[in-house]
């Protein structure tokens, strides 16, 4: 399963996590997803959806 919200298509991001000596360090930000039942086209499905589409509005939640 990829790491991604089904809606908004957000996902991983990468880059350096930086010492105080200047080290670069690989890393990656995930976003922080959830799964919770949606409507999707008039019947309930479970999606993994980012904490900002829920809190947005941008999804209709399945009861």
């Amino acid at each position: 399963m990829a790491r991604v919200c089904e809606v908004c298509g957000k996902g991983n991001v990468s880059g350096h996590s930086i010492t105080h000596s200047d080290k670069k360090i690989k890393r990656v930000w995930k976003p922080n997803l959830r799964r919770i039942k949606i409507v999707v086209n008039g019947s309930p499905m479970r999606k993994n959806v980012c904490t900002r589409c829920i809190r947005s509005g941008k999804i209709e939640r399945a009861v």
